[in-house]
């Protein structure tokens, strides 16, 4: 594999706390997780901030229809933000977005990326 390959893995419903370290010697670079539904828990756990990988801690939840705004987006965002360092936090929704409607998608995407890049101008 090139050096310049990234490895992505994704973890449903986890307790971060008994398996990051078995995540870790996976040696993927990004690891995104279920955050958003389950009101940032994962982010509690002490094991996450110690992580020194890439983490995605879900900004939303897909499991509703409805579209997230950019106060939630920013709100899991700065969740994130408290524990780990900008430079690790990968922005994207807690899980896949198969069971969504391309409008639903393209307008939720569309609010993640206004959100973070907004943000990235405070960091």
């Amino acid at each position: 594999m090139a050096d310049g390959t990234q490895i992505h893995t994704h973890l449903c419903y986890s307790d971060a706390e008994q398996i990051l370290a078995a995540i870790d010697g996976l040696d993927a670079d990004v690891t995104s997780v279920e955050s958003a539904r389950s009101h940032a828990r994962v982010l509690a756990e002490p094991a996450v901030g110690g992580f020194a990988r890439g983490l995605g801690p879900g900004v939303y939840d897909i499991h509703s229809p409805r579209v997230p705004t950019g106060a939630e987006v920013e709100a899991g965002l700065l969740a994130a933000l408290a524990v780990l360092p900008a430079e690790r936090i990968w922005v994207n929704p807690d899980c896949g977005l198969k069971t969504r409607t391309y409008e639903q998608v393209e307008a939720a995407l569309t609010t993640m990326v206004d959100t973070a890049r907004r943000l990235r101008t405070d960091w």
